[in-house]
Parts: C-alpha cells; sequence; structure tokens
C-alpha cells in the first residue's frame, strides 16, 4: 500500500459508511405496532370493493353495516389523505432567502470550528473572554490532512449520503449549494445566470479553502446530494382512526386542562395557546413566565405529563405553551398544512408576551423611513412599561423542534428572553446534516427509529414541515446568539448521549469549545425527549433550574 493509500485510510472522510443491521426490537415494533395500523387503509378498500363487488351490503346485520360504514369512511379518508399529499409534493413554497444573509451565513459555517478552542472547554470563573471562538477567524485555506480540515469533510459528506469526500464530484457540490442558497434545482453550470454563478464560484472557493481539498471536475449520480426542499417528500398513510384518537385525545385535554388546572385557551391571531396563570401572581413580584416550545409529535397528548408536571412544581409561574397543529397531526387545523415560519411566529409570540405584560416589544430597527411610525411604536413601548413594569422577560423553555422556534426569538427578540433551557436541541449544529439526514433520510435500524420514522417522521404535516418548509439558515443558531450563554444561571442545556436524531456528543463538543460548562448537562445513556420523563435523572435538573430566580 502506497503512502497516499495510507492517508486515505487514515482519513475519516474516506471511511466507508456501513448501516448497522435491523435489531429484533426493529421487527417487533413492525409487526406489533406499525404493521396493523398501516393495514387498516388497504384492508378497508378490500373489504369495500370486495361487499359492493358481491351484492353482500343488504345481507349485513347491524354490525356488518357498521364495519362496512367504518371501512367506507376509511377509504373516502384515504383518498382525501391522498390528495394532500399530492398537493404538498409539488415544489416548495419557500423562496430563495436573503442572498447577502445567506452568504453571510455560509461565512460563519465555514468558520465554524476553525479556533483553536480545548473541546473540554474554558474555565467559567478565570476566562475574561466574553464571547470564545466568536466568527473573527479569517477564513484560510487548511492542508488537506489539517485535523479541523479533516473533520469539515467528514460531516460535510453527510449531506451527500455519507459517501467517501473523493466521491463528490463539482456538479453536485454546485447542485447542494444551488439548493442551499436559492432553494431550487440545479439546471447546470452553464443554464445558472452569471451572479448566480458569481456566488456559486465564490462559495465553493471558500469551501475548498475549509475542506483543504480541490473538488474533482465532472459528476457522480452515486454522490447525489441530499435536498431536502426538494426531493420527494416521504410520506406513509395512516387510517382515519389514528387521526380521530389524536383529535379526541387533544380536544378532551384542552377540556381538561381548563377544568383542572384553571388554564385558558387562547388565540392570538393565528397563534394558538395554552395559558396558565395563577391567581396570586403579581407581574411586578412574582416568578418570571415560562414558555414552553414543544418539538414534533402529538401535541398536548405527547407533552401532557410533562406540562402537569410544571403545573405543579411550579404553582406560582405563569406558563404559557404555544400550540403547534402542523407537527401535531391536527389534519383538521386550518394551519395544519400552513406552519409559521420565522417571521410571523415571532411576531405573533412576541406580540402575545407584550399583549400578557410579560415582555417589552421592541420597537422597530431604526431603518424605518415613516416618522410616525417611529412615534406610534414609541407610544406602544411606553405603555407596555407602564403596564407590565420593570419588564422581566420570560423564560424560554424548548424540546427538540421547539427549540427552532427559540432560536428564531433570540435572533429576533432577544431581550424579552431572559433565560433559556434548551432539551434535546436540533438548532445547533445543523448545519452539518445529522439532523436531516437521521430524520428524514437514514434507514430505522431498531425499534425506537422506527417508532420516530412512522408515527412522526412520515406524518402529512410534519413532512411537510420538514422537507418544504425546512429555512435551514433560520434555524442555525449560534452560541454567539446566545445571550449569557456561560452564564449556567440563565441558560442550560440538556442532551443525551444515545439521541438517535441529533449527534449529541457533536453538539456537546460544540458548546463546551465556546465555554459553557456548568450550564451542559449530558447524560450518556440519555434518548431523545428521556429528559421529559420524571424517571430521567436530568428531569429534576429542569424543575429545579426553572424554579431558581435569576
Amino acid at each position: 500500500m502506497t503512502s497516499k493509500e495510507e492517508k486515505l485510510v487514515a482519513d475519516l472522510a474516506e471511511r466507508l459508511h456501513l448501516p448497522p443491521r435491523r435489531d429484533l426490537t426493529f421487527y417487533i415494533v413492525f409487526f406489533v405496532a406499525v404493521l396493523p395500523l398501516w393495514s387498516i387503509v388497504p384492508l378497508s378498500w378490500i373489504f369495500v370493493i370486495y361487499t359492493l363487488h358481491y351484492g353482500l351490503l343488504w345481507t349485513f346485520a347491524w354490525r356488518g353495516w357498521c364495519l362496512f360504514a367504518l371501512a367506507l369512511s376509511e377509504v373516502f379518508f384515504s383518498v382525501y389523505h391522498y390528495n394532500l399529499a399530492s398537493f404538498i409534493s409539488g415544489p416548495s413554497p419557500n423562496g430563495p432567502g436573503n442572498l447577502h444573509e445567506l452568504q453571510a451565513v455560509f461565512r460563519r459555517v465555514l468558520q465554524a470550528g476553525l479556533a483553536a478552542l480545548p473541546e473540554e472547554g474554558f474555565d467559567e470563573e478565570t476566562l475574561d473572554v466574553d464571547r470564545p471562538g466568536s466568527p473573527a477567524e479569517t477564513l484560510t485555506k487548511l492542508d488537506y490532512h489539517d485535523p479541523r480540515a479533516v473533520d469539515f469533510r467528514n460531516y460535510l459528506r453527510t449531506w451527500f449520503g455519507k459517501v467517501p469526500w473523493s466521491a463528490i464530484r463539482r456538479h453536485e457540490m454546485y447542485a447542494w449549494l444551488y439548493w442551499s442558497i436559492f432553494n431550487a434545482a440545479f439546471p447546470g453550470i452553464d443554464k445558472v445566470s452569471e451572479p448566480h454563478r458569481k456566488v456559486l464560484h465564490e462559495v465553493i472557493k471558500m469551501l475548498e479553502m475549509r475542506a483543504g481539498a480541490t473538488i474533482p471536475e465532472g459528476s457522480n449520480p452515486a454522490a447525489a446530494p441530499l435536498l431536502l426542499t426538494l426531493d420527494p417528500v416521504n410520506v406513509a398513510w395512516r387510517p382515519l382512526i389514528w387521526y380521530a384518537g389524536v383529535a379526541l385525545s387533544n380536544k378532551y385535554l384542552r377540556r381538561k386542562f381548563r377544568t383542572k388546572w384553571n388554564v385558558k385557551i387562547g388565540v392570538y391571531k393565528d397563534l394558538e395557546y395554552v395559558l396558565r396563570i395563577p391567581p396570586q401572581w403579581n407581574a411586578h413580584t412574582g416568578p418570571r413566565p415560562i414558555v414552553f416550545m414543544h418539538g414534533l409529535g402529538l401535541g398536548l397528548t405527547q407533552y401532557r405529563r410533562f406540562i402537569e408536571h410544571l403545573f405543579v412544581s411550579l404553582p406560582d409561574h405563569p406558563v404559557l405553551v404555544p400550540l403547534l397543529p402542523h407537527v401535531s397531526q391536527e389534519i383538521l387545523h386550518a394551519r395544519y398544512l400552513k406552519p409559521m415560519g420565522r417571521h410571523e411566529m415571532t411576531e405573533c409570540l412576541a406580540g402575545l408576551l407584550a399583549e400578557l405584560g410579560w415582555a417589552d416589544l421592541e420597537r422597530p430597527s431604526p431603518d424605518t423611513s415613516d416618522s410616525e411610525d417611529k412615534e406610534s411604536a414609541e407610544r406602544a413601548e411606553a405603555q407596555n412599561k407602564t403596564r407590565s413594569g420593570a419588564s422581566k422577560g420570560v423564560t424560554m423553555l424548548s424540546h427538540s423542534n421547539g427549540s427552532f422556534g427559540h432560536a428564531w426569538m433570540l435572533k429576533t427578540h432577544p431581550r424579552m428572553v431572559t433565560r433559556s433551557c434548551f432539551v434535546d436541541p436540533v438548532t445547533f449544529c445543523s448545519w452539518e446534516g445529522d439532523l436531516c439526514y437521521n430524520f428524514i433520510y437514514r434507514p430505522s435500524v431498531n425499534g425506537l427509529d422506527l417508532v420516530i420514522k412512522y408515527f412522526v417522521g412520515t406524518e402529512l404535516g410534519v413532512a411537510n414541515f420538514l422537507q418544504r418548509h425546512f429555512d435551514w439558515s433560520a434555524n442555525c443558531l449560534w452560541y454567539e446568539e446566545i445571550p449569557n450563554a456561560r452564564d449556567h444561571r440563565k441558560t442550560m442545556f440538556l442532551l443525551g448521549g444515545k439521541d438517535s436524531i441529533i449527534d449529541a456528543n457533536r453538539v456537546k463538543r460544540y458548546l463546551t469549545s465556546h465555554g459553557i460548562r456548568k450550564g451542559l448537562k449530558f447524560d450518556p445513556n440519555g434518548h431523545h425527549g428521556q429528559a421529559l420523563l420524571s424517571s430521567s435523572p436530568l428531569h429534576h435538573e429542569i424543575l429545579q433550574w426553572l424554579r431558581e430566580q435569576h
């Protein structure tokens, strides 16, 4: 073996990715849970067609009539579901973002990991730098064997199905860059407009400097990129009875929360929410309100126990839970296939917090040209301060996909969020591709993977949100965008070492290298979502941190 070949073998980015074999739990979940539910739709079609073809309908007793009615309902619903799936399979409604903003984000991505930061982090007690590892590093051409270049190539290839780096060619890299910048299919470098071609050349030049390698000309279809919002939408059908069960469960919980916990189910503009304000709470002297941003799944049905734990453990704290129907399988909701983007979500949530008097709504940026608008904004801000006194802001707690909304608020209204707690956050290191690959593209190998894939990932609303409305540049949260990131009293991060959706060790490395130590809680055996269960050692950590007043 030549020295060049030995180096390639040692290069992490050249190692073949061999997915693990499916274990016994995969088949148990498949035959016990997935297959029976999946089979309801085709069996309903068979039963209805067989009954009508042989004229058996008039021979049925009342039980047969009921069974036929249920089967016929499933048939009609499957047609409706198919039409919705066909509707979202079209092009993404999101247009290209702001070009200058995207270029800045790309530069920030390429700067990530350049600084010589210790993986175990800094000493928080003696570190005299506010922002260690901030984007002040100069992008220079790295040597091919520089560990930073090897690391970058190894994680960038995730966007290409984890093929060896040497298999990636320039055409496929252009296609990935063109999608990530312009959210469109790459027509070929010769068919790209001159301004767009100039941007592609500039970005790929910087990328090659960061990777320490020149990407060869040509094309290799075997290394096709993952184009999240352009690839076919992966939707698995599920029966009407499933959606009916979810809807009835969430409706029951809304009613239960009203009667048992005296909560308000309200709507601010298009943002529906659950709100519990203790009768004795005082806006001036009471504890800081908590905003919980839930993740993908079943909405209240999935997070009921944790929300009730908040009510019981923090009886003096106001609690606000924005409800997100597009990721809660509420198929009849008006916003089911119209998820809120960054601007609409932050506008609604910030307006709601200001209306409640929990935080002061920041006035528009100084470049507003209309002086009357400025005066109006100043008056509104003064009224907010008069009503709420010295506004404390809120404590924002987010889980998984909820960390995107959390990140949007920190980017847009950072002064409204005075404390932050991230549980299984998907907003960090999302530019590296692990999140999209693990949740959308990776084959399931065990029972937990299959549960997440079938019951959440391939659900119509979730697939529509992730595969047609995903805005990777807006969803990325950087260390320097988090106020008081190294103050463990104001910012907390919780990760599980066995998380199958994010690379928790990678996120941990990113956070600790920027000086975060006391505020990071890591459970080596924790799975995604486990920290919200009362049996988890991190569950108590969350509640204890929320009780503290800072």
